[in-house]
């Protein structure tokens, strides 16, 4: 081959080459302004689409808003319609309340006019009566040779008296038709409080006796030279009687709660058998621990049958402790116990709150748990107590008015005071020695004659009942009245008594005459 044809070979493959290689070029770039093309094409799709989606939720937005608008519209017009019709509504009844104001002006106006004429007629009557007045004046001055201050006393004195006549006549039969009705309702309810409560009455003694199993015991208890004896008594503040009495030992004491002590102490040591001081000692502090287990134990039974609850622990202490007291014999504990429940009772058929009245009729009382430690009465005691644990006022108030301290300002609190005079007073609750009885029944005589007017008076039906024989030339029966009266208010300020006291008044005039 020769070098020319070489040359135009290679000249020949360069030119394919070439060839191919711009034509690869351009057609890459015909791909690329094709892609390009296709490119910008989607785009703007993509740009008329989002234009049209914002659209079509632009109107959708509209739409809504318009929706809301009209809504609140709608609402807004319906409450201006409502707020219009009860404008009118009470613009009617103001017009109707001014023409009833008009109408009512105008009446008071006519009369007006009718008063002022009355008035003016009145005015010529009583003109007309003074003229008539003076000149009866003059006559009756002159008949009767008085004065017109000598006249106007006679007859004041005279009005004065049939006033006080007629007061008392009126007085006299209210009072006997409110009795009568009080008596009737109260014999109803005291009935059926009474039927439906009943406690043991235990009478008060102020001494214990121990029996012995032998006669040696009392050597024993006395002790070496009298000290087992004397240990006993300086403990437990009792007196020890060993006396020819066989087989038994008194325990002497005011104290109940220190005689049940040693009572228990010296059971202790005759179960025991060994009897000495340092023995002694140490029984007396075990009895004295019981005891005031079973006086807890005792206040708590008494609040469980009163029906009582949430009562403070030392509260039921000290009632504990009333188990151990006594009243005119009766057992202070029962008889608060009973109180409570007839209050209970009675306070249910008046309708007041009956769990207050058993409460106050329980603790009413409480006072005398310590009228031995502390100064004071047992109503003033009690409520101090009563208020230290935080008692309702209608308990302090009933304690308090039991015995006349305060006023009563709760319907529970008078509730109470006619239970406890039921409980103190019913037949066999309390018993009260002669001495006793033969004073009340001097002081009964004593006040009855004290006033002026009274001839004789006399105690009766085991001093419930006083008769007074007064003078009838000096007392009318106006006056008895007065004077009945009286002298209850007199017995209730100077004497204690259970239960209560009738005054009678007996007024008698005889008219005798001697047929000759």
């Amino acid at each position: 081959m020769t070098t020319t044809s070489a040359l135009t070979y290679v000249l020949a493959g360069v030119a394919v080459f070439l060839l191919g290689y711009f034509l690869r070029k351009f057609a890459g770039e015909a791909k690329i302004g094709t892609a390009e093309a296709a490119a910008r094409r989607i785009l703007e799709e993509a740009k008329a689409e989002a234009h049209r989606e914002a659209e079509a939720r632009k109107r959708e937005a509209l739409l809504e808003a318009k929706d809301e608008a009209f809504r609140i519209k709608r609402d807004a017009e319906r409450e201006i319609r409502e707020q219009r019709g009860e404008v009118q509504r009470l613009e009617r009844r103001l017009i109707q309340r001014e023409e009833n104001l008009e109408r009512k002006l105008e009446t008071l106006e006519k009369r007006d006019q009718t008063l002022a004429h009355r008035e003016q007629e009145v005015a010529k009557v009583k003109d007309a009566a003074q003229e008539s007045y003076q000149a009866a004046r003059a006559e009756l001055e002159r008949i009767g040779n008085l004065t017109e201050e000598q006249a106007k006393q006679e007859l004041l004195q005279r009005v004065e008296i049939e006033a006080r006549h007629d007061a008392l006549q009126a007085a006299r039969k209210v009072e006997a038709e409110v009795r009568e009705e009080a008596e009737r309702r109260a014999r109803e309810i005291l009935a059926l409080a009474i039927q439906r409560c009943a406690a043991d009455h235990t009478a008060d003694v102020t001494v214990s006796v121990i029996p012995l199993p032998n006669d040696e015991m009392k050597g024993r208890i006395i002790g070496r030279e009298g000290r087992n004896i004397r240990s006993l008594e300086s403990l437990t503040g009792v007196d020890f009687i060993i006396d020819d009495t066989p087989e038994s030992v008194t325990l002497s004491s005011f104290d109940p709660v220190r005689r049940e002590v040693a009572k228990m102490a010296l059971e202790k040591l005759l179960t025991d058998g060994r009897i000495h001081p340092a023995r002694i000692e140490e029984m007396v502090e075990k009895a004295q621990r019981d005891l005031d287990a079973r006086i807890r134990d005792a206040g708590e039974r008494a609040g469980f049958e009163a029906g009582v609850h949430g009562l403070h622990p030392e509260e039921l202490k000290l009632l504990g402790r009333l188990n151990f007291r006594f009243s005119y014999g009766q057992n202070l504990l029962q008889h608060s116990i009973e109180v409570a429940l007839l209050a209970g009772l009675m306070a249910t058929q008046l309708e007041a709150d009956a769990e207050i009245a058993r409460r106050a009729g329980l603790l009413h009382d409480i006072g005398k748990a310590l009228t031995h430690e502390v100064e004071g009465t047992h109503s003033t005691i009690g409520m101090d107590l009563a208020r230290r644990y935080h008692e309702p006022p209608q308990v302090l108030n009933a304690i308090a008015y039991h015995h006349g301290d305060a006023a009563a300002e709760y319907v529970e609190a008078i509730v109470v005071a006619a239970a406890d005079a039921i409980s103190a007073s019913r037949p066999g609750a309390r018993k009260e020695t002669v001495e006793m009885y033969v004073k009340r029944l001097e002081n009964l005589e004593r006040i009855a004659t004290s006033f002026t007017g009274v001839e004789r008076a006399y105690a009766i039906q085991a001093g419930r009942e006083i008769r007074v024989l007064v003078k009838p030339q000096e007392i009318d029966d106006s006056s008895a009245t007065i004077l009945a009266r009286e002298m209850a208010k007199k017995i209730e300020n100077e004497l204690e008594y259970p239960g209560q006291i009738k005054v009678t008044v007996l007024r008698e005039t005889r008219a005798i005459e001697y047929a000759k």
